[in-house]
């Protein structure tokens, strides 16, 4: 294969993946933001709903495990293939039911299937970064950002005008599902180990990655998604009840979150190269602890807006460069499978981080004070500095004005450039 077709062709994959990641923005913005209505439809409990809500992350880590034993005989691509239909399948199914049981599987499905297309999205996403020699993991949360931007002002409006969830579902699944299941033609995977060839215990199916190798990795993604789910959990009710807004002013900061989560992945790329990635995870995790820091001590909704709109600019790159970093060292230690089965093992913590993060900030809230239950994911947050060198990426040419294309680890049958 030629330098500009095998170029070509990992443009394309890179184009198809970032559609991917905004597809699952938007199904994943459509579903949490009209929980209050799913609620209503079937008469779930203010008791129950909770379960199932903690359901869906913990069906997604499951998910996430079994994908990591799917792509040691199959292609990560093919996992992504099938799981994103059936991700928007089952939020038609959320939409669609008229019992209990029936939206219970529907969430269940969908948290198994989350589980796997996250997977397998952040997967290809690590070895397309690793092909190209160059930072681009966070132009593909970028598109996810922007997914649930859309989503989130898709439900705005289901809302506003009063519309079903089927009404409201159903056009947006119409769309994105044959667009995704076209674009998945173009998907490219890395190139894989053949089977005959003689290679080390391990390096086929990514058994060489210990837990001590992806043992910061896993903390600093937790950590991350504690904050994370403190904004979209507790922004609303801290600038309210704390701060003292009006109720329409305290949806701002979330909207203000998820604008600065989207402008600073789209530009994070570029500071990675320019900078590298250990500079630009260390100015995040200053920058999160930050917006907590002001949060907390905020004396009105104005300065806790800014908090809010700080931890935006934050955390965005965190969770990205940690995906990238993992899969790298994951290579360096375990071989040409290992990146794959790092990504999945890591993907379980953001699940952790989701399902620890909103209680733990409610319960502290509950029994200290708001205020100061805030301080306790920005500690969290500040253990990132502590493994920042663990992000080091000049074995790839990352932000030391050497890079180049490595298209060599991506192919169809073995073909190098």
């Amino acid at each position: 294969m030629t330098d500009a077709r095998l170029g070509q062709r990992l443009r394309r994959g890179r184009g198809s993946l970032a559609l991917s990641f905004f597809a699952q923005g938007v199904a994943f913005a459509l579903l949490v933001t009209r929980i209050p209505a799913v609620q209503d439809r079937y008469g779930i409990s203010d008791a129950l709903l909770p379960a199932f809500l903690a359901a869906v992350p913990i069906l997604a880590g499951v998910g996430s495990v079994v994908t990591e034993r799917l792509v040691r005989r199959i292609a990560p691509s093919a996992v992504l293939r099938w799981s994103q239909p059936v991700v928007m399948l089952a939020l038609l199914g959320v939409a669609a039911g008229t019992d209990v049981w029936q939206v219970a599987v529907a969430l269940g499905v969908f948290g198994l299937a989350v589980g796997a297309l996250d997977a397998s999205m952040n997967m290809l996403g690590v070895s397309l970064q690793r092909a190209y020699g160059r930072s681009i993991m966070l132009g593909f949360h970028a598109a996810y950002s922007l997914g649930g931007i859309a989503g989130a002002s898709l439900a705005w409006a289901g809302a506003h005008w009063d519309l079903s969830l089927l009404v409201s579902y159903l056009p947006v699944v119409g769309v994105l599902l044959p667009v995704v299941l076209v674009g998945s033609r173009w998907y490219a995977d890395q190139e894989r180990v053949p089977q005959t060839q003689d290679v080390a215990p391990g390096e086929r199916d990514g058994a060489g990655v210990g837990f001590r190798l992806l043992l910061p990795f896993c903390l600093v993604m937790a950590f991350a998604y504690i904050g994370d789910s403190t904004v979209s959990n507790w922004s609303a009710k801290y600038l309210q009840d704390v701060l003292g807004s009006s109720e329409e002013v305290a949806t701002v900061p979330y909207n203000a979150y998820m604008v600065t989560t989207l402008l600073g992945r789209a530009v994070g790329d570029l500071g990675v190269r320019r900078f590298g990635a250990v500079a630009v995870v260390r100015c995040g995790t200053v920058l999160a602890a930050a917006g907590f820091a002001v949060v907390a001590v905020a004396p009105g909704p104005a300065v806790g807006i800014l908090g809010f709109t700080l931890l935006g600019f934050g955390l965005c790159v965190i969770v990205p460069q940690t995906f990238a970093a993992a899969g790298r060292r994951a290579v360096e230690a375990g071989g040409p499978g290992a990146s794959d089965a790092a990504v999945a093992r890591l993907n379980i913590f953001n699940y952790v981080g989701f399902l620890v993060g909103s209680p733990l900030v409610g319960a502290l809230g509950d029994a200290w004070s708001y205020r100061w239950a805030m301080v306790v994911p920005m500690v969290l947050v500040l253990v990132t500095l502590r493994y920042a060198r663990s992000f080091g990426a000049e074995p790839a040419g990352y932000g030391g004005g050497h890079e180049r294309p490595r298209i060599v680890d991506v192919g169809r049958g073995g073909n190098e450039v």
